[in-house]
């Protein structure tokens, strides 16, 4: 089996959009002080997908949603080229060459992504060509399902919080995650709403429910430290990404403090990064995301370190190339779920885009043993939405 082929696509939204309000989630943007809506400014509405052909008529799938345009450029031009006539199987070697090729310029951000998407699809190719699920290939089966969080609750207003929550509840969710509106240009009284918004969740779902709270990068380690003992009275089971992701100093003070749970990873995107995280105890939670750190090559090196070092693996954003890295691992207890909702952030798209994504039941998604690869296709059908650039 060689690569013959390789099809870079982005698809960029131009249906309808939900607008946000002011306060709808923190992000590194709230420190500037725009006038417009802030994770306005920070939202994304494109997907890159990139197949992956073989000269036997295989085809894998793999995906990337962080500046997808980019990425694009930087496979069709540095990427493919080293992968074009290749075997698949030998999928350790194609990535150091990836890697290798674009260390100049590449190692985190854009690089790494691009490099991801590819080496997504090439585990595709191989559950395809073995006729297995990737999971097999992983190591196989470590649940009879997964366990998965409702994620959204975003800082809305708190009869139509409470009501989302309930919900979610009701469906047999476990676990649920929101975000904090709030960070530290809007002071103490902004402090006071976010509490708020984990009072409203609380008080909705009652104590038999873990909740997580999530500042996305957007408050200072200061603020952070004040908003801890705020905090420790509802139990929550993380706070995420409280500060930027290159303060590994600072997640390990808040870590220290042992009032609420430390997570983070999303904007991680090497095993020396992880494994600095691991060394400086700076994380209760490991949460990188599949299409961000070199795909399931380097997934499953960096589920092994955080193994090793007794820190459980959730991986950021729920789709099949996490949920893979999730079954094949007793490191990981759960993991994260989008649900389906109308597009607003962008986190919505992939229902838009792919084929095949499961859809949670009581809490919980399933992987079938007899589907190959990720089980993935692109919806041909349902593109009149996106404008493609190819």
């Amino acid at each position: 089996m060689k690569i013959k082929e390789i099809r870079t696509r982005v698809f960029r939204w131009r249906g309808k959009i939900t607008t946000l309000p002011p306060h709808f989630c923190t992000n590194p943007m709230d420190l500037l002080q725009l006038p417009q809506a802030s994770m306005g400014t920070f939202t994304f509405h494109g997907w890159l997908a990139v197949e992956v052909f073989t000269d036997d008529g295989l085809v894998g799938i793999g995906n990337a949603a962080l500046a997808p345009q980019i990425v694009k450029q930087t496979i069709d031009l540095y990427l493919k080229p080293l992968l074009i006539g290749q075997n698949p199987w030998d999928v350790e070697f194609l990535w150091q060459h990836m890697y290798r090729k674009t260390m100049a310029f590449g190692r985190k951000g854009i690089g790494m992504v691009a490099i991801s998407a590819l080496d997504i699809a090439l585990w595709d190719l191989l559950g395809k060509s073995a006729k297995q699920p990737v999971f097999r290939l992983l190591g196989g089966r470590t649940k009879p399902r997964i366990p998965v969080y409702a994620s959204r609750l975003y800082a809305t207003e708190s009869n139509e919080l409470a009501k989302e929550a309930k919900r979610y509840k009701d469906d047999g969710f476990q676990a649920m995650k929101l975000r904090f509106g709030w960070g530290p240009v809007d002071g103490a009284e902004g402090m006071q709403r976010n509490v708020d918004l984990v009072r409203t969740v609380r008080e909705a779902v009652g104590n038999g429910v873990d909740v997580m709270a999530d500042a996305y990068m957007g408050w200072t380690l200061d603020y952070a430290k004040r908003m801890l003992p705020l905090l420790e009275p509802f139990h929550l089971r993380w706070l995420e990404e409280p500060v930027i992701p290159d303060d590994i100093h600072g997640y390990a003070e808040l870590k220290s403090y042992g009032r609420v749970p430390i997570a983070g990873g999303e904007h991680e995107f090497s095993v020396s990064g992880f494994r600095d995280l691991l060394q400086a105890r700076a994380v209760d939670y490991i949460q990188f995301d599949t299409n961000r750190v070199g795909g399931i090559t380097q997934a499953r090196k960096i589920a092994a370190l955080a193994e090793a070092h007794a820190i459980p693996v959730i991986p950021h954003a729920g789709q099949m190339h996490n949920y893979h890295v999730v079954m094949a691992s007793l490191n990981s207890p759960m993991a994260e779920y989008f649900p389906i909702v109308d597009v607003e952030v962008g986190n919505e798209l992939f229902w838009y885009l792919f084929a095949g994504e499961p859809k949670a039941k009581d809490g919980y998604i399933d992987l079938a043993d007899d589907v190959p690869g990720f089980g993935l296709t692109i919806d041909e059908a349902n593109l009149r939405d996106f404008e493609i650039l190819q």
